[in-house]
């Protein structure tokens, strides 16, 4: 299967049923919109641990990046769930152009098998930032 970066980069940054956000406020106060990303990736049969360890690396250097989480899908043995939300989706845009998300996604491509149920949100508040 031919993944394209933009593809692999929108479900892997897509994924996780999880948890629900608080709300981002500037410094003047308001309400500041913020940008998510849910979606499911299938690893290749068998891949699903060694792909999982690739999303998870570097999660912490990701500026903007409020949550990033990734689940394993209990109904599929090679199914990932992950789901993302940014401070802004000019955050997340700015996120694919560094280094280490860059090497990721080389080293994840001939893992994955195929996305499915990929969606953005516009996340408004929750608990778990």
């Amino acid at each position: 299967m031919n993944i394209g970066r933009r593809d692999f980069i929108l479900a892997a940054g897509a994924f996780a049923a999880g948890a629900w956000l608080a709300p981002a406020w500037t410094a003047t106060g308001e309400r500041k919109t913020m940008y998510g990303l849910i979606g499911k990736m299938t690893a290749a049969a068998g891949k699903r641990d060694e792909l999982v360890a690739i999303l998870l690396e570097g999660i912490h250097d990701m500026p903007g990046c409020l949550s990033y989480v990734v689940a394993h899908d209990p109904a599929d043995a090679d199914g990932i769930w992950i789901t993302e939300v940014w401070d802004s989706q000019a955050s997340h845009q700015a996120s694919l152009s560094l280094p280490a998300v860059k090497q990721a996604i080389a080293r994840g491509k001939p893992l994955i098998a195929g996305f499915s149920n990929g969606t953005t949100t516009t996340p408004v508040g929750g608990h778990g930032l």
